[in-house]
């Protein structure tokens, strides 16, 4: 049988391991290839004043690749666009199709690039999850899929690819519920890594809680994380 091989795309240094990690930790358990993409060199989001743009930076990849362990990630990939400013331009989708030509993923797992803000959980989505996401489907179909959209890479030996599936990562909306109960841990495990995004690690860990708790209720199980998942065909 053919070994299952996941990508998941994020903006920053834990973006996945808040929304998918569970799930992705559960995969890497029963043999699948998991990696993350990171697209941008997550420099911007502290508040201390003598930190600077390069540190936070390297201070944020060594926290992600942490998480990574913890999770059983086969790689971690940085595309290292500046935080705050990614764009969903042609560049942005040629580095992500590129890496999805690499390692041919069936399932491509990002944020829901029509999610803008929840009123249920109250909070925006930040900017570079927006143009990652968005991104990242149209990496998956048609980019890496058409032969002729990026010549340059199949002369770098890279033929184009078709993910089966992409999954979503769910706010308000929801197709798909996951059990991650057994492995819950491994995903607060995970979040605790990036201590430099947080001053209260207690509080935020409760919230991801809640919210797991909260989608456990509806899938009939403790914990449980949300998609909306699209089958390509």
């Amino acid at each position: 049988m053919k070994k299952k091989v996941v990508l998941a795309v994020g903006a920053h240094p834990d973006d996945i391991d808040f929304g998918a990690s569970g799930t992705i930790a559960k995969w890497a358990e029963e043999g699948a290839n998991c990696y993350y993409l990171i697209c941008t060199d997550g420099s911007r989001g502290s508040t201390d004043p003598k930190m600077t743009h390069k540190k936070l930076s390297r201070i944020r990849k060594k926290e992600q690749a942490e998480a990574g362990k913890v999770l059983g990630l086969k790689k971690i990939f940085f595309l290292n666009h500046t935080d705050t400013q990614l764009d969903s331009d042609f560049t942005l989708k040629k580095d992500i199709a590129k890496i999805i030509k690499m390692i041919k993923p069936s399932i491509v797992v990002t944020m829901d690039p029509t999610f803008y803000y929840s009123e249920k959980f109250n909070f925006i989505n930040h900017t570079d999850h927006r143009s990652a996401s968005v991104a990242t489907m149209d990496a998956c179909y048609p980019l890496a899929r058409d032969r002729l959209t990026f010549p340059e890479h199949e002369e770098e030996g890279l033929s184009p690819h078709h993910v089966e599936e992409i999954w979503f990562i769910g706010f308000d909306k929801t197709n798909l519920l996951v059990d991650i109960t057994d492995t819950f841990a491994k995903k607060i495990e995970a979040i605790a890594m990036h201590k430099s995004q947080f001053d209260d690690m207690k509080h935020v860990i409760k919230r991801v809680e809640e919210r797991a708790r909260y989608f456990g209720i509806v899938k009939s199980c403790k914990y449980a994380e949300n998609f909306v998942r699209v089958e390509l065909f």
